[in-house]
């Protein structure tokens, strides 16, 4: 079982983790089950690096077993993708009269047509039954076919060879990490720290990181190490959250309850479950604990190395939360028990409201527009007078508000330093919408800034220099302090196509080699086909996923889904309501990238929705194929899903999103973008596309990789060349770890 999640771990990485006690033998001759291993994955869409073809051919035939059966699982070849049509792509020429005819069919109980296994009476001249695998009226699926495409890929994931040195690099490369780690990373590092023990000579890079330490220590009996991490009530609030919700992020109560219950309104009054939905909810965030759990949160709060008003102010903002956390963990009673006096005079404090909050001085003497003492007040918080620079800029003027600023950008984190100069551009555009995702909730579009209306088009021009000169000229600073001895550099053209991973909080695991949110992909061929897999595990029963695009064209959109199957260069596979028992259902969608371009079309927008009551099913899987080789259907079932054409899939796992945009085709440059977006929708129709342009916008805006390369390369004097015997060596390869590409955020 160890071995088998390292190996799933090192997959998302483009490599192949062999342990090197495994490799026991030396022939150079490929053995028999090597090129059987060969043969089989390459049908999947992989090949070995000659490295790791060597050490796959020294160990045992069990490992290469085990390593076959990894791959397999990982594309879900052993998972049901039958879809409701037989030969899909030829349409079956069922229309509103078919449904209406077989409504009246089945509340009259005619006799008159054929009663399938779900029960429903399917009236002759209506549905052409033979080409359905289930029932064509309530969507439930009765055949099922185990053959499956393979080996029409015209590109191959070459997997490179890790050992144990390279685990660990990317063992602690996650633990370092500068920026939060999305949900492909954290899986990944909750996996190593179950396997690996935790390095004592690594610096935790993120509050977010350190809870899934913390928690590790804990499991382990090891309280007291854990205890020592803590160093804010901010701290020990965002771990017990942790540990009740296994959201990283502090959002609250109230704000989980209405998410969960927007989730389950439905369009039919009968069948909304949204009152009842807040109601389990909210009786689940209930809070409990043991003795032996809220002593330790009572030693934790009584060793923290923080006056009682310091730690209050910190306490403050989530007040209603800590109120709540106090009355279960008990901890006035503790207060009492000797050797528990902090702890004591904390609560004393935090009842007493005995503390003065430092925003609260911020926004008075801003509303009073005294910018010598807010600025005062800000340079003593540097992280937050970086996230309200803008806003400042446009209230007390850009002069002054950067002078200030200028004084301590030294000491901003680099990742601030970066956001500033990402996305200044949009902000100060008074034209544009921008994208953001409120914490817990679903992204949004919001309008810009009213006070941008008081400066012209020159003075907003102006700011947005004056924010890309002070960040490139203090990120140069940072890496000219840095010692290299070193004299050339070689940057991978494709570095600069790929955006630094700063603040994109992906909700969805990757199993399958990484991307970045922003990482184009270019079609290879003409056929695009979308797909989505869910229900694998779960008992039969009514699960409506509904996968979906939506077309925009300059002067109209539309839209290809369960409730229109047959859209401009776009065919769906049939509407699938209801999931048979274990195995899970499929749906695809053929996009055709010629008849879009030649009916005008601009954008296609691939998204998923949970038409049932509730979010997004977990484990549900989507992605995209595509191929410069026909991709077939098979004309007896009509699955479509080939591994070998996968070009990226996702496998949703949090339970907050009704709607979720995974990708969008720009259709004149013949590529797709890579972007997570969720929404809250029960069908495709609730997408707002602007919001997606939005997030578009936001992410073109985003510094790539190269770029950061060249600021590092002018600073530290390093001759950029062509060839890979450069001193330092910066390819797709180093890039794909997005947790080691943050170590060159230099703080």
């Amino acid at each position: 079982m160890k071995t088998n999640e390292l190996l799933k771990i090192s997959l998302r990485q483009n490599a192949l983790y062999i342990p090197s006690e495994f490799i026991t033998g030396t022939t150079t001759t490929i053995t028999g089950p090597t090129s059987v291993l060969v043969a089989n994955v390459s049908k999947l869409g992989f090949a070995f690096s000659e490295e790791a073809l060597q050490a796959i051919n020294a160990v045992h035939p069990i490992y290469k077993l085990e390593i076959q059966d990894t791959i397999k699982e990982v594309v879900g070849v052993n998972k049901n993708w039958t879809p409701l049509v037989k030969n899909w792509e030829i349409p079956t020429g069922e229309s509103l009269y078919d449904h209406i005819t077989t409504f009246f069919a089945n509340v009259f109980k005619t006799n008159k047509g054929t009663t399938l296994a779900c029960g429903h009476i399917i009236p002759a001249n209506t549905f052409p039954l033979e080409r359905y695998n289930g029932c064509p009226y309530c969507g439930t699926p009765f055949e099922f076919d185990t053959t499956k495409q393979e080996g029409q890929g015209s590109k191959m994931k070459v997997l490179e060879l890790w050992t144990e040195k390279e685990l660990n690099e990317f063992y602690h490369s996650l633990l370092s990490s500068k920026t939060a780690l999305d949900a492909t990373q954290v899986d990944s590092l909750k996996g190593l720290l179950s396997y690996l023990p935790l390095p004592s000579e690594v610096k935790i890079g993120i509050k977010e990181t350190m809870m899934l330490v913390i928690d590790t220590l804990i499991d382990l009996d090891k309280e007291e190490k854990a205890s020592s991490l803590f160093t804010s009530p901010t701290d020990i609030l965002r771990y017990l959250w942790y540990k009740k919700t296994n959201l990283l992020q502090i959002i609250e109560p109230k704000t989980i309850i209405n998410r969960i219950a927007s989730n389950n309104q439905h369009f039919f009054v009968a069948a909304d479950n949204s009152a009842k939905a807040k109601l389990i909810t909210a009786i689940d965030l209930k809070l409990k604990y043991s003795r032996k759990e809220c002593l330790m949160v009572a030693t934790w709060l009584n060793n923290l190395p923080l006056e009682a008003e310091k730690a209050c102010e910190m306490m403050h903002p989530k007040r209603a939360m800590w109120v709540r956390f106090i009355r279960a963990l008990r901890l006035s009673e503790y207060s009492k028990r000797k050797g528990f006096e902090a702890l004591k005079t904390l609560l004393d404090v935090f009842y007493n409201q005995t503390y003065e909050v430092w925003q609260g001085k911020v926004n008075y003497f801003r509303l009073k527009s005294d910018a010598a003492t807010t600025f005062a007040l800000l340079q003593e918080r540097p992280g937050l007078f970086a996230r309200s620079l803008f806003s400042n800029m446009l209230w007390f003027g850009p002069d002054e508000t950067i002078a200030a600023f200028e004084k301590i950008i030294d000491k901003v984190p680099a990742r601030l330093v970066f956001t500033l100069n990402m996305y200044a551009q949009n902000y100060f555009d008074s034209n544009i919408q921008r994208s953001v995702k409120p914490l817990g909730g679903v992204n949004k579009k919001i309008g810009p800034n009213r006070l941008l209306s008081l400066y012209n088009e020159d003075q907003l021009k102006a700011m947005q220099n004056q924010i890309e000169e002070l960040c490139l000229l203090a990120m140069e600073k940072r890496f000219a302090a840095q010692e290299n001895e070193n004299k050339t550099i070689y940057i991978d053209p494709q570095l600069f196509n790929m955006p630094v991973s700063i603040g994109d909080r992906s909700e969805s695991i990757q199993d399958l080699p990484v991307a970045l949110m922003g990482t184009r992909f270019p079609i290879a061929g003409n056929t695009v086909r979308l797909f989505m897999q869910w229900g694998q595990g779960l008992p039969a029963q009514h699960l409506d996923m509904d996968l979906s695009c939506h077309i925009a064209y300059a002067d109209k959109t539309e839209i290809c889904s369960y409730s229109q199957l047959q859209a401009t260069g776009c065919t769906h596979s049939g509407d699938i309501r209801s999931i048979p028992n274990q195995i899970g259902t499929a749906e695809y969608i053929n996009i055709d990238v010629n008849a879009l371009a030649y009916a005008g079309a601009k954008y296609v927008t691939f998204t998923c929705n949970a038409y049932s009551n509730g979010s997004i099913t977990p484990n549900l899987v989507v992605g995209w194929m595509n191929s410069k080789y026909p991709m077939t259907i098979s004309e007896r079932s009509g699955v479509a899903y080939d591994p070998s054409c996968v070009d990226h899939q996702v496998r949703v796992t949090q339970n907050v999103a009704k709607g979720l945009v995974f990708g969008v085709l720009d259709v004149a440059k013949r590529e797709i973008v890579w972007l997570e977006m969720t929404f809250g929708g029960q069908v495709v129709q609730g997408l707002d596309y602007k919001g997606v342009q939005a997030l578009l916008a936001k992410l073109s805006s985003k510094l790539n990789i190269g770029s950061l390369l060249t600021i590092k390369a002018k600073a530290q004097k390093l001759q950029i060349v062509d060839s890979l015997d450069a001193d330092e060596v910066y390819d797709q390869k180093w890039a794909i770890n997005a947790a080691a590409v943050t170590q060159l955020l230099v703080d």
